[in-house]
């Protein structure tokens, strides 16, 4: 079983492995051209981020800079938006749904790394050697997502369909679809519904006689 395989099996594995490094610097890299590319190349970023994903999806923007681990584990939906300081850390794979939008400072992360202090110095392997080893967890979210700025999703958690996350929230645990969630630890506060629209606001219109 190669590297990237353990990682998918859902193994202990080693992320300083020569087949798993040359995976991240290539795409370390591609984020270090994208981030040093203008906003209006668009041309040339659509390029970039082709060869970072593993999927990205039509209609799909992201502001920049921003910072993706392993690229090739991630597929992203149609019309994906992301504000500035986007970071996947994708060892293991993260799914996202069409039309999700992520304000600034967003944080995708999936790997878990020992509670031991010793352990996260060396595991001891059956051939009498120590590495340092790690696992990982799969990260998924459903369609029409909306992340406030700061939002971090730990290693395993799924975010259904529809959801608002508050700003600064730290998602440890499944959030089913249709809620706004937030807190840290996040939390459901409540169902998302009609009542939320923006036309109910009568603060928010500007409808008024026009002179």
């Amino acid at each position: 079983m190669t590297e990237e395989q353990k990682i998918f099996a859902g193994k202990l594995f080693c992320p300083g492995e020569p087949e798993l490094k040359a995976i991240k610097l290539r795409t370390h890299n591609l984020c270090t051209k994208y981030n040093q590319t203008f906003e209006d190349e668009m041309e040339i970023r659509n390029e970039i981020v082709a060869d970072i994903f593993e999927k990205l999806g039509e209609g799909s923007f992201m502001q920049g800079p921003i910072y993706i681990h392993y690229g090739k584990h991630t597929q992203i939906g149609k019309r994906f938006f992301a504000n500035f300081h986007l970071t996947i850390q994708d060892d293991a794979h993260v799914s996202i749904g069409d039309d999700c939008n992520f304000g600034p400072n967003v944080t995708i992360v999936t790997p878990v790394h020992p509670m031991l202090p010793d352990e996260r110095k060396g595991v001891a392997l059956p051939d009498g050697t120590k590495k340092r080893m790690c696992y990982a967890k799969p990260v998924k979210i459903g369609n029409d997502c909306w992340f406030g700025a700061n939002v971090t999703v730990c290693p395993g958690v799924t975010i259904g369909k529809n959801c608002v996350i508050g700003a600064g929230s730290v998602v440890t645990r499944d959030i089913p679809d249709n809620s706004f969630a937030a807190g840290v630890p996040c939390r459901v506060i409540r169902e998302v519904n009609k009542l939320d629209s923006v036309m109910l606001i009568p603060d928010l219109l500007n409808y008024g006689d026009i002179n």
